[in-house]
């Protein structure tokens, strides 16, 4: 069974781990969320992305064994913050082309599984209007840029005024959490928290096998 995500040091609104506290302010947040730059309120996930977990991603993924949604989705549920109640789920959208390339959106279905084990709504209330480049490879700005204003919120009576819980597979920057958390904040929703099952531990000397090119393209 993976590991859950641990960290000593990691900022309490998006979980980002530190080294030691020094990026931190006095209530524990880091620089880019008291810039407004996160986009979301919060990010939560089950653990890192190496080892195992990293493993049954990958099949889930690109290998295309959509039965590994089940124990990946039973993963995430125990990844759903207890003490913050949300209105809806919304699953990171795919483009059109790449969803016809793999045959499924690995987010979707890891959404609809939630969905059925906490009794929570699934609004597909996303589109991704503009296809974008691999974000393998590309700096944290690159990122940004990259996914920028790639996604809209066509129906805003959806989420005006809910809690919205953002679900995806794997968080590398949070650059792809941050322009859907965008979309749907102009769209009208109250807050947005991102669930994923893995994130990316970025602090020095983490395993180097969680930054090899292409496997975080489209869910950043």
């Amino acid at each position: 069974m993976p590991e859950p995500f641990q960290a000593e040091y990691y900022c309490v609104s998006c979980r980002t781990p530190f080294r030691n506290a020094f990026p931190l302010d006095e209530r524990g947040v880091c620089a880019l969320c008291r810039s407004g730059m996160r986009g979301f309120d919060a990010a939560y996930c089950y653990g890192s992305y190496e080892g195992l977990l990293r493993e049954w991603i990958h099949l889930y993924k690109y290998g295309r064994i959509k039965t590994l949604s089940r124990p990946l989705g039973d993963l995430l549920a125990r990844a759903v913050p207890r003490d913050e109640p949300f209105d809806a789920l919304v699953p990171v959208p795919l483009h059109w082309r790449r969803r016809w390339q793999r045959g499924f959106n690995q987010s979707d279905l890891l959404a609809r599984g939630l969905s059925r084990r906490i009794g929570l709504p699934l609004l597909k209330a996303l589109r991704r209007f503009r296809a974008t480049g691999v974000q393998a490879g590309l700096s944290n700005t690159g990122r940004r840029r990259n996914v920028a204003a790639a996604f809209r919120c066509p129906d805003p009576r959806q989420v005006n005024g809910k809690r919205i819980l953002l679900i995806d597979d794997v968080m590398t920057t949070g650059s792809t959490g941050a322009a859907c958390a965008l979309a749907l904040k102009r769209a009208g929703a109250a807050r947005v928290a991102l669930l994923t099952v893995a994130r990316v531990d970025r602090r020095i000397g983490a395993p180097a096998s969680q930054f090899r090119t292409g496997e975080s393209s489209d869910a950043e």
